[in-house]
Formats: C-alpha cells, structure tokens, sequence
C-alpha cells in the first residue's frame, strides 16, 4: 500500500508504466494492448497466452488505469475480485498487484482471503473491505453465506479469474460461475475476465465464463508468443526388454543427482503425494549433503511449511523442492532454472504448466527434465513433445446440472439475506452450468430444500430452508452454523491431523492409512521418520523415530488418466518406431523392445487393433491394446469380459493399464468365436457397463460426494470430525432411500451420470469402441506373454505381492521369458 494518491491521465500513467518496463528489460506486448482496449471499451473476455508472458499485468494494469482516473483522493469499498484455483497463488498475485501499486504511486488496499486467512482478518475484511481481494471460489461463497454479503460486493467493477481452465471442468469451476452471477445481480455493469495458459477449446471456455455476455461484449485475446521449451529425457543406459511400471524411475536417480546441482533452484514434479515422500527421502539417502537445501511440498503437508517452503524458495535458499501438482499452476518462482518431471504426465497441458515453472520470465526457455518410471514412458513422451510442437493441447469439458452445488449455493443465499425464487430462476439460468435448467427441475430443488423432497420429507433434519411467500431463508441457528462449516466441492477422504507430541501440526493424512498402524508403527512423513503414539478422534499423536524404515502414506485416486490426445499421439509413435524412419533419442532407445515385440507378436499400426491370446500357469490370457488410458480400459474390461461370459460360463480376473487389459480365466477360450464385432458394439452400451462395473457400488462411493456438498450428511465440526465409517453409512442409507422410494430424485439420477462420466468416462469409451470396429484386428498367439503385456501381469501381481517379493518374482519370470523360443 503506498501512501499518495495520484489522479492522472491515460498518457501520464502509461508513460510511467513504459519507464517501469524498460527499467525491467519488458516490452508492453500487442496481447497487452489488446486486452487494454477491450478493457476500456467495457468489454469482458478471457486472456490465452504462456506462462511468464505477464498474463497478470495485462489485465491489472488496465484496471489500475481506471482507477488513477477517478477524480477521488481515495475510495472505499471493494472495487477488484481475484479468485485464484489455489492457495499458493494467491501470494504471488499479491506481490506482483502491491509492486505495480507502489511504483505506479496507486494507493489501493490489497488483501488476501482463503481457508488460512484468520477469523480476526476475515471480521475486519467484511467491516472494512479492502479495495482488491485475492481469493478463492470458496472464500466467495462463504461471503455470500453472511448477512450484509450485498453490501461487501455491490461496488465491485471487476472480477478476474486466474487459472479459468483449472476450474472449468469441476465443480469449483460452478462454485465460480454461481458466485459472479451473484456479484452480477448487484452490479450489472460488471466485468469479467479469464486468465489461461493451456486449453485446448478456448472459445467454449469462453462461452463458459462469459455465458450472460452479449457476443459483442465479449473479446477473446490470444497471445502469438511461443513460449521456448527444451525437454531432455534422462534415458537409461540399459533398457529391460521386458518393461514393467514404477521400475525404472529410482534407478535412474544417480543420474538425477548431477541435474540437482546445475544452476539455480530446481523444482522435481512427481505425480502423487506417496511418490513425492519416497523421492525426497531416496534423494537424501543418496546424497546426505542436501540436507537443509531440499524441502517438499504437497497439499497434505501444512500450511505453514508450505508457507515457508514457497518463501525460501522465492529468496533462493533452496536448490531443490520435491513436489507435487500443489506447485503446478502460476506460481512466480524466478531462481528456479529448471524442472525435473518424474513419470509421464499423461497430459500435455499438465506437462506445458510444469515446465513453465522454469524460466518463469518474458523470453526465457522452459527447461524440464523427464524421467521414465517404465520404459514405454519414453513413447509417451516423444508423442507429448511432437504434440507441444504441433499445438495440439487437451480440452476441459464443462460441467453442467450439478444438483449438488446448486443446494449448497441456494442454501448458502437462504443462511445469510435469503432469496425470492422468481429472480433466482433467472439469475441460475443465466449462467452456463444451468442455462438448460427447466422450472420443473428448479422447483423440484426448492422442495429438497424446504420439505426434504418427496423421500425424506419426514425428517426434520432435511427441511433446511423455510418458505415465505416466493421468499427463502434459514432461520435455524444449528442449520446455519453447520452449512457454514461445509461450504465447497472439494471432497476428499477423512483426513487425519499429524501432530507431534510437543503440539506442533505437520499435515494431514486418509484415515484409512492411520487405521492399518498400531502404536509404536514408524512411519514417513513430510520427510520426518515418525512414531505413532495414538490415534484418536481423528489426531494422530506422533514423536520423532530414530528408525529409517517405516511405511509411506500413499493416497486414494493417486493415478492420473492418459489424455484422448496423448493416446492418439501414442498410438502413431509406437507404429512409427519399426517404419524405417528417423526417430528422436527416446524411440531410438526404446526400438529394441519393440523389435522383440514384433518379434513374438506384432507391434500394431496406428490403425490396428493388437490382440493377443496365450498361455502360462497362471491360465488363459486375453489381452487387448486400445491405448486409450486406464479409466478406459477399466470400464471396457469389464463389460467385454461380461459380454464374453454371456457365451459360454467363465470368470475372468482383470488387470490394466493405459496400453490395455488383460481377462486371466482358467478355463481356455474359443477365440475366433468370441472375437466378434458384437463384442465391441456400443449397442446397450450403458446398460452393458451398469451390468458389469457393479455400477450400484460405484454410485454409492460417488454418492457420498454428493451427500457431502449437498449438505445431506454433514462431516463435523472442526476437530471433532466423523469417522469415514460414520459418513459412508449415512450416505448409503440415504442412497438407499432414493433407490427404492425415489428413483427420479435428482441427485440420485446425478450420481449414475457423474459415474458414467468421471469414474468410467463413457465417450470417450464410445470414440474408442467405434475406432475399434473400423481398426484392422490382428489376433496375435505368442506363446508366452509380449513385453507389451508382461507390465499388465505385473500390475496384478503387484495387488497381491509385497515388493522385495514382487521384484525376485519378475526377475525370475523376465529371465524365463526372455530366454524361451
């Protein structure tokens, strides 16, 4: 905050912003320029360019113009809403605002909301509102859950979304659309702007953000800067012939080492938090000397060690932070030279945003390394980078009627002001997750929310909101304050607190992993050996261990999907590596895999389909590559191994991949037989998939998300949380309700169609299918598995096996095979 306040003129402020500039070595880009004409023209819109191409300054300092225009010496009230998808973020807009406040001479209050800020700063923020607010969608919603909530937002001219396409596809991203429709209804003349790096589909993103936008107000600015990226693949010097996942990453981490130490700071990405612990602690095992210059960082660790990781990081104390996705997106780290990816990213936006947190500045290369965990990794990447190159980049789909959110909002409206269900209709309809919402659905919600709906009407518990007139509120002070603490959409599995026996809190930990240890058990934890003392209502008491061995806590969904465009890139890569073409360092050094492949079987073109039949002591192998990613491949295994079933009796055990699947039977199959266009049909698709995935209990586990944002079950008060347990029975009970009494229940119907889509991703299922029957089929029967489908066999071992023995086992199967035939 600077104390003088300067009334200038458009020429004047732009001069004095040209001479900040040039002190810098910046140049005002034509992007920047766009965004400010459509800014001044009362034009909302979204920003697409790289990362470190000063995508923040294109858009503040146009609304930092308007505001040194303003024939007022100061101006209270909030003017600017920031809403950033992560904590860590939002520091780093605040210094990069504060910087331009203090050398433009603006004097602007500029402050910071989320989950961590405390409740003496969240009091003082809605007596005194800053003038800009830095936030999450979270933060907005709890604001609209307080009385006077109008009138903290009604002077608000501008609302900036950073990071639009990390929201777009999840419910935080409705969270966002509900809160500006919001905001709207108490400024119309509001303006809205996006900020994205990678997306793949930016006029839907948009359309998404700008739904109550008139075409004509809207301005999609796209940079033409390419953002330089150098990828260097830490390649082995010897490669298994018979490839296996999670093998070969900590093998190669003497050749990590050295990269460790070149130039400035170095951020090393893994894709879960279990992954991100065992690196950092093999890392110190390998070189003791890095003590006091590494640190991790994850979202289970706590806030303050975050904090201070992030600080240390900025002022370059650091040569190295092991980290996870909690560090992916926009944060300004300059020391940080370069970037070390471990296991393929599935993903070429994920991938686009880990290397850009290296040069993290205009006209500087993004330097990233990659390091394969599996050997077929190396395909992946060379598909990744020719996709960088050619522009291709994955694109988010939107999410829309999502029940769920749309009662914790409307309930969050009837805690605080209240709201007329004549002018909500509108407003919701307005925005793109519920433009297609009809009345008929919009009163069937408002029933849930005043009578519990037609199954739970007689609980008292589910009659939240009291009905007046056409006006809603929640006048029961227990309903207010439970709805308060269960504001959000991020659901994740019962957390538990680590807390050292002095008091200190490390972080938090799944229940169900502090359930499998026993007083005395070591294990590993934000780096620290520790042993567990007792555990009790959802605080595990821990004190340092002198051992060096104890578990690591590993987290559900930790496996991340292979894109659609990553799988198509796949596909041609692997049909290139026998073509006779050049190939880049990482087919080269992947070729003699695949030559002992086409060898025992067949390497498949881009346009074929590769089956293979074979069989070893374990039974009858079946194993199919569509390529299209694990979610896939899980959903597609069951319901072809169902339709397979519906011809004669067999029971199959299943194990895939992002390559293929696997059916193990022990009985031997009529191949030719089964192998039928029918097998592969999307003809009763849906019903095919319910029928074999145990759909019921897919949606049950879905349906405990549900019940938790829609307010349905409630997870507890801080430090007294519900059991996991406590929370699945209450859901399933619920669950259960609607299923037999009310089938049509919105929220019941929501659960089978987020299980279609997230768990199971059906279209994409179907695109697959559908390029199945128009592949050529080679049918293929070596007479032992394939390097393709031994990591498939390993895979399963893997469920039932610990991993000293699992590791002597495929020695042992490796050698057996390689030397056959």
């Amino acid at each position: 905050m600077h104390k003088a306040h300067k009334n200038i003129s458009r020429t004047t402020f732009y001069k004095e912003v040209s001479k900040w500039f040039f002190g810098n070595g910046w140049t005002y880009l034509p992007f920047q320029q766009e965004v400010l004409e459509a800014y001044r023209q009362q034009k909302s819109g979204l920003i697409n360019a790289p990362t470190g191409s000063g995508k923040t300054y294109s858009i503040f300092l146009p609304f930092l113009e308007k505001w040194a225009e303003k024939r007022v010496k100061s101006q209270k009230g909030l003017s600017l809403i920031w809403v950033t998808p992560i904590k860590a973020l939002t520091q780093e807009i605040y210094l990069s605002c504060l910087r331009a406040c203090q050398v433009l001479n603006q004097d602007l209050t500029i402050e910071i909301r989320t989950g961590d800020t405390s409740y003496s700063a969240k009091a003082k923020q809605l007596k005194q509102p800053p003038n800009i607010l830095i936030t999450t969608p979270e933060s907005l919603h709890v604001i609209l859950s307080t009385k006077g909530y109008s009138d903290f937002y009604k002077g608000v001219d501008t609302i900036v979304v950073d990071e639009w396409h990390e929201l777009l596809s999840s419910k935080r991203g409705v969270q966002t659309e509900l809160a500006i429709a919001s905001i709207r209804n108490l400024q119309p003349d509001l303006q809205v702007w996006g900020i994205s790096a990678t997306i793949g589909n930016l006029e839907e993103a948009m359309d998404v953000l700008l739904h109550f936008v008139p075409s004509d107000q809207r301005q999609l600015v796209v940079s033409d800067i390419v953002k330089k990226m150098e990828i260097r693949t830490v390649l082995p010097d010897e490669i298994d012939k018979y490839p296996w996942a999670g093998h070969l990453g900590l093998k190669l981490s003497y050749k990590v080492l050295p990269i460790l130490y070149q130039g400035g700071s170095c951020l090393l990405f893994t894709n879960t938090r279990a992954q991100c612990e065992i690196w950092y602690q093999h890392l110190l095992d390998l070189d003791p000397e890095l003590a006091g210059q590494m640190a991790m960082h994850h979202g289970s660790i706590s806030k303050e060690m975050r904090s201070w990781v992030e600080e240390a990081l900025y002022e370059g104390k650091l040569k190295v932070v092991v980290c996870t996705s909690s560090l992916d997106l926009g944060v300004d780290f300059q020391p940080v030279d370069h970037v070390i990816q471990v296991g393929s990213p599935k993903g070429i936006a994920r991938f686009t945003q880990r290397a850009g947190r290296s040069g993290h500045a205009p006209g500087r290369p993004s330097v990233i390394y990659f390091v394969p965990t599996h050997a077929l990794e190396l395909v992946e990447i060379s598909g990744i980078r020719q996709a960088m190159e050619t522009g291709f980049i994955e694109s988010r789909m939107p999410m829309v009627q999502c029940w769920d959110v749309l009662i914790q909002y409307l309930t969050t409206l009837a805690v605080s002001e209240g709201f007329d269900d004549r002018e909500m209709f509108p407003l919701l309809t307005s925005t793109f997750a519920y433009h297609m919402m009809n009345e008929g659905e919009y009163y069937d919600i408002l029933d849930m929310l005043v009578n519990g709906g037609q199954s739970l009407q007689a609980y008292d518990e589910y009659k939240k909101v009291v009905r007046e007139g056409h006006h809603y509120m929640v006048k029961d002070r227990y309903m207010i304050r439970k709805h308060k603490l269960s504001i959000g959409t991020i659901v994740s599995e019962a957390m538990v607190r680590i807390q050292m026996k002095s008091g200190k809190y490390l972080g938090t930990v799944e229940e169900w992993f502090i359930t499998h240890l026993n007083p005395g058990d070591a294990f590993w934890f934000a780096g620290q050996p520790l042993e567990l003392i007792k555990y009790k209502e959802m605080t595990a008491l821990v004190r340092p261990s002198s051992g060096k061995r104890g578990k690591i806590p590993s987290y559900q969904g930790g496996r991340m999907p292979l894109s659609s465009v990553v799988s198509d890139f796949l596909r041609e890569k692997i049909s290139s590596v026998l073509s006779g073409a050049s190939l880049d360092i990482e087919l080269e050094t992947i070729k003699p895999i695949l030559e002992l492949q086409q060898e025992r079987s067949v390497v498949p073109s881009k346009d074929e389909l590769l089956i293979e039949y074979f069989e070893t002591k374990e039974g009858y192998h079946l194993v199919i590559f569509p390529f299209e990613g694990r979610n896939v491949h899980e959903g597609m295994a069951s319901f072809v191994g169902k339709r397979i079933s519906a011809m004669f009796p067999v029971t199959f055990t299943m194990s895939m991949n992002d390559y293929g699947f696997e059916l193990l039977s022990d009985q031997p199959m009529d191949v030719e037989k089964i192998l039928t266009p029918a097998l592969f049909s999307t003809e009763n698709l849906v019903s095919d998939i319910y029928a074999s995935v145990n759909s019921v209990e897919l949606a049950r586990r879905k349906f405990r998300e549900i019940a938790k944002i829609a307010g349905l079950v409630f997870t507890g008060y801080p430090g007294k949380e519900k059991k996991e347990r406590h929370l699945q029975a209450s859901a399933q009970l619920i669950f259960e309700v609607f299923r037999e009494y009310e089938p049509e229940n919105p929220l019941f119907m929501q659960t089978f169609e987020e299980v279609l889509r997230d768990q199971l991703d059906e279209n994409r299922m179907r695109q697959a299918l559908h390029r199945i029957l128009h592949q050529k089929w080679r049918v293929m029967y070596p007479s032992f598995p394939t390097p393709m489908s031994f990591p498939l066999i390993v895979d399963r071992l893997r469920e039932k096996i610990s991993s000293e023995k699992l590791e002597d086992q495929i020695k042992r199967m490796t050698l057996q095979y390689l030397h056959k035939g």
